[in-house]
């Protein structure tokens, strides 16, 4: 199938876009190469999936009408996973105008090119970050979301309400998935895994928000992975429809730094530091759905992963200081 992926040099879509040409799909990549975080990093993914020859790159922004429009017409998908977005709930509190441009007008973008060119599926990411202070854990894709605590949770919720409207008025079919915390390697050097690893590993001290008082879903890449393919392949499925893809444990933050401690052989200077403003407090994925429309099954223990991670982290020292 011809798949066109947004986002590809990015955590999550360097991995699956690398499973999907594995399978012998023909994969359009579109990645803008911002400078959030290192592009040297994002230039190391891409270079991965440059050895198959059945992919394309391309480096534009999906706010370009006109080059994503090109590229729609060029490629002709059948399906798109759309993973192109700023990310980040603390950038998002100083510089707001940047995610009105990537994740609302881009968003828009993407759906007014796959309803010109007729795409089977659109799969996009969402974020459990929607669900903000709701206080009802697990969370589960039946509660409100009306009332984000960061800028970015706004934007992720306006994207599946006009992932909403295009199904409806127009029958593309939309399938929003809300990722908890993933990690693994080639991961995020601005999440907690990565900065507490490379901390530890400098001997600096890790600074952990509302006095360690915070619990996450930490969910590992390959498991994300496996939901994303489901939710792109899988049939029987809805019009509308959105998943909570995490591993389905609350861990606690002090829980990942002795996993990181563990797996490091060196302690932790922490730092105990205020809640920050746009945190959420914690997050725990019901899962029901997703086990039962697409199949998801997380497989990987934290421990496991953080392992995995560590281990990639050591072997790679150039990525270090990121």
């Amino acid at each position: 199938m011809n798949i066109l992926v947004t986002g590809v040099a990015g955590f999550i879509g360097s991995h699956i876009t690398e499973k999907l040409l594995q399978e012998g799909h023909e994969v359009f990549g579109i990645d803008n190469l911002n400078d959030y975080y290192s592009p040297q990093l994002k230039h190391a993914r891409l270079q991965r999936l440059q050895r198959y020859e059945n992919g394309q790159i391309e480096n534009f922004d999906i706010v370009d009408t006109k080059a994503l429009k090109a590229a729609f017409q060029r490629f002709r998908p059948d399906l798109v996973l759309h993973l192109a977005a700023q990310v980040g709930v603390r950038y998002s509190i100083e510089n707001p105008a940047v995610y009105g441009q990537s994740n609302l007008v881009g968003f828009l973008n993407i759906l007014e090119c796959c309803r010109a060119m007729q795409v089977d599926r659109l799969v996009y990411a969402s974020s459990s970050s929607v669900y903000g202070g709701n206080p009802d854990l697990p969370y589960s894709e039946k509660q409100s979301v009306d009332h984000p605590v960061s800028l970015y949770a706004a934007t992720k919720k306006a994207n599946e309400l006009m992932a909403h409207s295009y199904t409806h008025l127009y029958g593309l079919q939309t399938i929003g998935l809300r990722f908890f915390t993933v990690y693994g390697p080639w991961g995020r050097p601005d999440m907690a895994v990565w900065l507490f690893s490379q901390a530890i590993l400098q001997n600096k001290p890790i600074q952990i928000y509302n006095h360690g008082d915070m619990a996450r879903d930490f969910t590992y890449i390959d498991d994300i992975v496996a939901g994303i393919h489901a939710a792109l392949f899988r049939g029987g499925l809805d019009p509308y429809e959105i998943f909570n893809l995490g591993n389905h444990q609350r861990e606690k933050l002090m829980h990942l730094v002795g996993c990181i401690e563990e797996a490091m052989g060196r302690k932790a200077e922490k730092e105990l530091m205020p809640m920050q403003a746009g945190d959420m407090k914690e997050t725990y994925a019901d899962i029901e759905n997703a086990r039962a429309k697409l199949g998801f099954e997380p497989q990987t223990e934290l421990g496991v992963g953080i392992r995995r991670f560590v281990s990639w982290l050591l072997a790679n020292p150039q990525f270090h200081g990121f």
